[in-house]
């Protein structure tokens, strides 16, 4: 009964903080199985070589649908993942002394993932600007961490300098959202604004309100807003594959190392639940303690 409280407690947990419908479900129902395959009758008690027999049984363990097979390497960290999240929740809610998971190694899935870039490297894109509108790209997608597809939507009327608030009314979902600016990107977007949109000439009526427009006067589309992020990285060693989305997932990781917690990061970035946000941001080892 006990363990099936603590369960229950671990699930409560995962509501509480953020995560989707489907994973409060997941997480607590792969933990059950770790517990049961593993005969653990005390929570408190478990120790490494419990984990590691139970990884090397996933290894092994058949599907459960008629189709046979094994579990692929994603369905095997899901459960690494269940597990290194529970036990977190009981050591930092003082329900045992010992994490028998921390300081364990698991194979990640081969997935291609985005890398977020260095501070250093994000320094080098900005030294290497030339134009107020490259600056103000830069923290568009960066500073202020918007999708691809919200910088086209980004309307002069979306921005509030004296506020230092930027508002995306575009968003992924039809969810909109306010975002904070640091003074030094407000007036550098305010600039920008002043000093070079205000003397670009418009080509179309539907197009008087956007906030960066191409060379012959339109919305700025998201292959030429990445065609110019090429440019600067031609100027750069940064890496030549880098997109404006891992501008976005490189916000989300300064942001978290910077000890913005990670539910403030989700609402910045404006995604609805947590493990979305997980997924751009690269916590450290202590801040994946107190997620």
């Amino acid at each position: 009964m006990q363990l099936q409280q603590t369960i229950q407690s671990f699930g409560d947990w995962l509501y509480q903080v953020g995560y989707s419908e489907g994973t409060q479900n997941m997480l607590p129902a792969l933990v059950t199985e770790f517990i049961t395959q593993q005969r653990i009758t005390d929570i408190r008690y478990v120790e490494q070589e419990k984990v590691k027999a139970f990884y090397a049984y996933l290894q092994t363990r058949p599907l459960k649908k008629r189709s046979g097979g094994g579990l692929s390497e994603a369905m095997i960290y899901h459960y690494v993942y269940a597990l290194k999240t529970f036990f977190s929740w009981l050591e930092i809610t003082g329900q045992l002394d010992y994490n028998p998971v921390s300081g364990m190694k698991f194979k990640r899935p081969t997935i291609n993932q985005r890398q977020p870039l260095p501070i250093e490297e994000i320094q080098a894109l900005f030294a290497a600007c030339r134009t107020q509108k490259e600056t103000a790209v830069l923290h568009v997608f960066y500073s202020c961490g918007l999708r691809r597809s919200e910088g086209v939507m980004l309307n002069s009327t979306d921005l509030h300098y004296r506020e230092r608030l930027l508002y995306v009314r575009a968003g992924k979902g039809a969810k909109r959202r306010v975002v904070p600016m640091p003074v030094a990107v407000s007036a550098a977007l305010e600039r920008y604004y002043l000093e070079e949109r205000c003397h670009s000439r418009v080509k179309r009526v539907q197009d008087e309100d956007a906030f960066f427009l191409n060379r012959i006067g339109s919305r700025m589309q998201g292959d030429q807003l990445n065609k110019l992020l090429k440019r600067l990285l031609e100027r750069t060693t940064v890496s030549k594959d880098t997109t404006l989305h891992h501008l976005r997932h490189s916000i989300a990781t300064h942001l978290l190392q910077g000890g913005m917690g990670m539910e403030w990061v989700r609402d910045f970035l404006g995604h609805t639940w947590l493990e979305t946000t997980q997924v751009y941001a690269k916590p450290t080892p202590q801040q994946l303690q107190l997620l």
